[in-house]
């Protein structure tokens, strides 16, 4: 492959869709990639229903996608896109702290996670090393993903949260964002008795006495995270 990173035969440009719910970003996003030699924006999409139409349009080399949108999780829809199409790569670009969800979003199946502060040039990069077949996260992240393997404890501040499973983790951002049982329940396509099950593996884990107590706190994390979408 050449230095540019990019090309699957001479000439040829490798293909990215952007999975974004804000236009702004996605056309931000667009720009900055459409400016590189070797790439160029096959698509985009707002939510994981429309990635899904996307990609079953045709070609696509990358998947760069946000973790919190409207409709089906992040993190679900990283899995659904494995189910099915386990050999597209998919980079997580995304405003939330990678303590919380980089591993998890690895673990689902993506190919890398880079916070948007890193910047376009750490983003590029990160798109060429993906599509080099290759994992992407920050040396932070890297340091802590190997003090762990190792079984050390990891670098830097743990929050409980990250105590939690992929599925509680879904469950407690919900709600936060104000969805009763039922909801959540639709939403994740549970039974309602399923998420009452997480809500209590929830308050144990975050050491919460009652529901009123992890209401409150689930409100305050989506509040500092803004994930109030």
């Amino acid at each position: 492959m050449s230095a540019a990173g990019a090309e699957t035969t001479a000439g040829e440009r490798r293909r990215i869709l952007i999975v974004d719910d804000h236009p702004f970003m996605r056309a931000g996003l667009a720009q900055l990639i459409e400016k590189q030699p070797g790439l160029t924006v096959c698509g985009e999409a707002g939510n994981p229903a429309a990635a899904m139409t996307e990609i079953e349009k045709g070609r696509v080399d990358l998947v760069l996608s946000d973790i919190t949108m409207p409709g089906r999780s992040g993190l679900e829809f990283i899995k659904d896109l494995q189910a099915i199409r386990p050999e597209l790569p998919i980079l997580v670009v995304s405003m939330h702290d990678e303590l919380i969800y980089a591993e998890r979003v690895l673990r689902a199946g993506a190919r890398g996670y880079i916070m948007k502060e890193a910047g376009g040039e750490a983003l590029l990069a990160a798109i060429r090393q993906v599509l080099t077949g290759e994992v992407y996260v920050s040396p932070k992240m890297s340091a802590r993903i190997l003090d762990s393997l190792s079984g050390r404890k990891p670098r830097g501040s743990q929050s409980p949260i990250e105590k939690l499973t992929d599925r509680e983790f879904e469950v407690f951002q919900l709600i936060g964002q104000g969805k009763s049982t039922r909801d959540i329940a639709k939403q994740l396509h549970l039974s309602s008795k399923t998420v009452d099950v997480h809500r209590g593996h929830i308050k144990e884990k975050l050491e919460l006495k009652d529901t009123t107590s992890l209401v409150r706190h689930a409100v305050r994390w989506v509040e500092t995270q803004n994930l109030g979408t």
